[in-house]
């Protein structure tokens, strides 16, 4: 198997877990405020991770090399950049979910992959395709008939449509950092970047709401191992060798895996409106991808001092 068919596959992994998560979100926003919430999510993240990073250390020091993270400044650096745009993303979706429902929060956070190619065509200074043009305004409709059946448009929303601007920045951004250092030391970087600004945020908004009860924990240990640093070390080992153009298409099943996993866990419904609006963003988001999923290049393991 290829390395690009491994690192699609991993990023239909990534992409089924996340799914899941919109649910147990929804439930947790009830006890706890988002900012403690992300903090808590990515402080146990950047812990479940930490033991594998050492051993790699160790068994690498063991041949002479050094996976020391300080060894290079640019780890942290490009770690804080991609921490930074994903508390934006994660930040929105959770405040989202405390008035939205998660099925429409999926469906909203959707929009992220019509908007990879809006960024790469900004970014890459050329015009947007035709596809581009006709995904957009489908897009919008979806969203219109998802708000409809749902009842009137809720602040909820507007957070969920956030979470999809950032989020799809955050994806094109990873392409273009990823090949730079060894996934393991760089997904730390990350996780780590995020729980110290999670931390600010959560001390600042809620300081007297910092310790989650006791129900709360083992949906914030499945969302901070599994949803957060397993997901997210699949997603940077799978863009090595996935553009974000064949990433936003896989992300287009979100949505649909977050549906299943509403109505079983939670029991939230997609009516007429609903189904007809999610089917128009997901056909948006794969016409949005079209033409521009060229093969990403292979790219050579990062030198030893990453």
């Amino acid at each position: 198997m290829s390395p690009h068919v491994r690192g699609m596959l991993l990023l239909v992994l990534v992409t089924a877990i996340w799914g899941s998560t919109f649910a147990v979100v929804k439930q947790l926003t009830a006890e706890l405020p988002p900012s403690v919430l992300i903090a808590w999510r990515f402080l146990i993240a950047t812990l479940a991770l930490l033991p594998m990073l050492l051993v790699q250390r160790s068994k690498t020091n063991a041949v002479g090399e050094s996976l020391t993270p300080a060894a290079r400044p640019s780890l942290w650096r490009d770690g804080l950049i991609l921490g930074a745009w994903l508390i934006a993303g994660y930040g929105t979706q959770t405040v989202a979910l405390q008035t939205t429902t998660a099925n429409r929060a999926a469906f909203f956070t959707a929009l992220s992959v019509v908007l990879v190619p809006v960024w790469l065509v900004i970014a890459q200074r050329r015009k947007m395709p035709l596809t581009l043009w006709i995904a957009l305004p489908l897009a919008v409709a979806g969203l219109g008939l998802l708000s409809w059946e749902g009842g009137a448009f809720v602040s909820g929303d507007a957070w969920a449509i956030a979470c999809a601007v950032t989020y799809a920045a955050f994806i094109v951004t990873l392409e273009r950092m990823a090949h730079r250092h060894r996934p393991l030391p760089f997904t730390l970087a990350q996780l780590a970047g995020v729980t110290a600004l999670a931390w600010v945020w959560a001390l600042i908004a809620a300081p007297g709401q910092l310790l989650p009860p006791a129900d709360a924990w083992w949906p914030l240990l499945y969302l901070g191992v599994v949803a957060t640093a397993v997901t997210t070390l699949l997603q940077t080992i799978g863009q090595r060798h996935v553009s974000a153009a064949e990433a936003s298409l896989i992300y287009a099943l979100e949505p649909v895996t977050a549906s299943l996993f509403s109505f079983f866990l939670i029991g939230e419904r997609v009516g007429l409106r609903g189904f007809m609006g999610g089917a128009l963003v997901v056909i948006a988001t794969i016409l949005s991808t079209q033409g521009q999923a060229e093969a990403h290049a292979e790219t050579p393991a990062p030198a030893a001092e990453d």
